[in-house]
């Protein structure tokens, strides 16, 4: 059966090792986590912050997908050597590509610390000085457990704060660019097949960690050598059978299973359908524009992934929950808390549900002004946030001054210029900033709007937002880079006043100056109350029934999910399987489409059917399913099986399946992850980097298959 849960890794053997094993897995809980030996926990590293990794070879050489190692490929690509649209591979370590700030993390312990974390926290703090003391007391355990070593400690809540675990790390900061394919195979069906199955993309690109001669980490030289990795993924070309035993270990981002039937409702209904409906508008504007030109397309290629990959998943997210009728199954279960709890006299506990009501109620206008900020200053028109950036120098320019600080002021806002300009086009974000100050007024609460919009857009401009965008675009020096660099020249008091009553910047100050003002303070209070309420009810679920087994909120921390291997059968008379192949791609060709061309070789290897070890029965696999529970931040995280060797790299999963970050459903949850043999296939054949292949471990324990 398909399990649900994230899990510890160092808490494998008390609570999953003999059900893992006795749903098919040939390994211990010691061979997946251990700190007396190597273990498949070496292998795996958090890419960037925001995904994972792995390490296939002893000689630094790591996976993760195409969409984790984006903003590399294009920060790398221009459009003479568009390395997005045709791919790049590295024939030597001479031209593998160094990428600024880029880092992978491993996880060299962890540890149990509650105990230590808590001490000296009474039942009855206050909740600022609860935290307060367990942030001091999580400092001071950090410090002590890598004092005199390189490494870092962090220390992380989980079951919202009744449990905490330190977590020993090693970073290295030199990674580099080895090999990515092209985009019609790394992002083949773009966002028409993103969150959907069946599915036929090679999410895959390929690193490579540097280290010091002593295999230390070290910021980025020309001396630096490949990382040598305490342990690596073997990569096995069997293949995958419907029910074969699977685990993903990765850094998933964020769960909340324990929500109440009150958050849950405030999601579906409220803050969902807000923010897809503001990414619908600015998505239908960016495609549009990037459909013209394959300069803007470039432009923004990674901004527009970052948009749409949130708004399919609400979709998705809403149509599962939905169809699973996740609203009633919280309603049904907080009926049977309260029953169980007022059977064992817990009147306390019956009352946590009811402040959890009150508090949404009250929370309700806090938190959406807040959800409508992030959709507006933070993934909306970009000349909003760009000219907040000037703001130190614009409203504190005497001090900077006087301090000796304002020459290193202007050098970072020149080159901070330089990079934003590269991916920057005015009429789209001129388009993009009318449509969604539109939205933004019209969904705000409009108490908690600034007075612009009443005095400036609503009267002098009569509620014409594109009269409004036009007169900003016109007027503002923020849409221009030469215009901003030559005022940064010869920057001075006249310069900063000026600059005060720019409207890209008046706008962007006015609208962040009243959430800080009118919307922050409250909206933090409600969290932080909510919070309390949740720690509480987590704690009380768990102490009803002692007997049941909890897993912890996904949190970005080190965790191992397991499963099988499976199709799905999501809506009534559908039924998929659980690959797809080759042959799939060429039904969904479409030569010269954006999201479903196909290179020219991949098409004759196709008519050759020149597959190699990697084919099966004359066909090649690309992508499977499993029902491995799994969220943002195990994009690129290893799919390992029975024997710990490397199936597949999980790089999604299907639209229904978005639920499970609230509710977990065995019957319709599935990841997505590209097939190892098509990684492998198209490195050696496609690319003809077989220089990479020879560095990698390869199982070859294959069923019989033709050639």
């Amino acid at each position: 059966m398909a399990t649900e849960g994230m899990w510890i890794p160092m808490l494998l053997k008390a609570l999953n090792e003999s059900e893992m094993q006795a749903t098919g897995l040939r390994l211990t809980a010691e061979d997946i986590y251990s700190v007396n030996k190597s273990s498949l926990k070496d292998a795996v590293v958090h890419f960037n912050g925001g995904c994972t990794g792995e390490m296939v070879s002893e000689e630094g050489l790591l996976f993760t997908n195409h969409h984790c190692g984006y903003s590399q490929i294009q920060n790398h690509s221009s459009v003479e050597n568009n390395y997005l649209k045709n791919g790049f591979w590295a024939m030597n370590r001479e031209a593998e590509l160094p990428n600024e700030g880029l880092y992978v993390t491993f996880i060299v312990r962890m540890e149990d610390v509650t105990s230590r974390v808590l001490e000296g926290v009474n039942k009855d703090d206050d909740e600022e000085v609860r935290k307060a003391r367990i942030r001091e007391n999580s400092q001071k355990i950090s410090n002590q457990a890598v004092e005199g070593t390189h490494y870092k400690a962090t220390v992380k809540p989980f079951f919202y704060g009744s449990e905490y675990y330190m977590f020993i790390t090693e970073t290295f900061n030199d990674v580099r660019l080895v090999g990515a394919p092209p985009s019609a195979v790394g992002k083949f069906g773009h966002d028409k097949d993103n969150w959907v199955w069946p599915r036929h993309t090679g999410d895959f690109a390929v690193f490579r960690v540097y280290a010091d001669q002593n295999n230390q980490p070290a910021a980025y030289s020309p001396d630096n050598v490949p990382y040598r990795p305490k342990h690596h993924l073997p990569i096995s070309i069997r293949g995958v059978k419907e029910g074969d035993f699977s685990m993903v270990f990765g850094f998933p981002g964020t769960t909340e299973q324990y929500l109440s039937s009150y958050a849950v409702d405030y999601t579906i209904n409220v803050k969902n359908p807000a923010k897809i409906k503001m990414r619908e508008t600015s998505l239908s504007i960016i495609d549009a524009d990037m459909a013209s030109s394959e300069k803007i397309n470039l432009m923004y290629a990674a901004k527009q992934s970052r948009i749409s990959n949130g708004y399919k998943k609400w979709i998705g997210q809403n149509f599962g929950l939905k169809q699973k009728k996740a609203l009633q199954v919280k309603q049904q279960r907080e009926k049977e808390f309260i029953q169980l709890a007022t059977q064992k006299g817990r009147e306390d506990y019956v009352r946590i549900l009811s402040d959890l009501k009150a508090l949404y109620q009250k929370a309700g206008r806090f938190n959406m002004a807040r959800e409508y900020l992030i959709e507006y200053f933070y993934m909306g028109p970009e000349i909003l946030r760009f000219s907040k950036s000037f703001a130190n120098l614009i409203l504190r320019y005497e001090k900077l001054e006087t301090n000796g600080k304002l020459e290193a002021e202007i050098t970072r806002l020149k080159a901070k210029t330089k990079h934003y300009f590269k991916n920057y086009n005015p009429p789209t974000d001129k388009k993009v900033f009318a449509a969604l100050t539109s939205l933004y007024y019209h969904g705000m609460d409009k108490e908690l709007l600034p007075a612009i919009f009443a005095e400036t857009i609503m009267g002098k401009y009569k509620g014409d937002f594109q009269a409004y965008a036009d007169m900003v675009f016109e007027n503002s020096v923020f849409d221009n880079e030469t215009d901003v660099l030559a005022m940064l020249d010869g920057f001075g008091k006249k310069q900063a006043k000026k600059l005060k009553k720019d409207p890209a910047f008046q706008l962007a100050e006015e609208v962040s100056t009243i959430y800080s003002k009118k919307i922050r303070s409250d909206q933090r209070q409600y969290t932080r109350e909510i919070a309390r309420n949740m720690r509480l009810y987590v704690a009380a679920i768990r102490d009803l029934q002692p007997d049941k087994r909890f897993w912890a909120d996904a949190n970005s921390t080190l965790r191992l999910a397991y499963g099988k291997i499976e199709g799905s059968s999501p809506r009534d008379g559908m039924s998929y399987k659980h690959f797809t192949t080759l042959d799939g791609i060429l039904e969904k060709y479409i030569p010269g489409d954006r999201d479903y061309d196909v290179p020219e070789k991949l098409l004759e290897l196709h008519a050759q059917k020149a597959y190699g070890m990697y084919g099966e029965n004359g066909q090649l696999h690309v992508c499977f399913t499993g029902s491995n529970h799994t969220t943002g931040g195990n994009s690129g995280s290893p799919v390992i099986n029975a024997d710990g060797h490397l199936i597949g790299i999980n790089f999604d999963r299907s639209w229904e399946s978005t639920m499970s970050d609230i509710m977990f459903d065995p019957d319709i949850c599935r990841n997505i992850a590209v097939d190892t043999r098509y990684i492998l296939f198209i490195i050696d054949k496609l690319a003809g980097a077989t220089h990479l292949i020879d560095e990698m471990t390869i199982i070859d324990d294959s069923w019989e298959k033709e050639d």
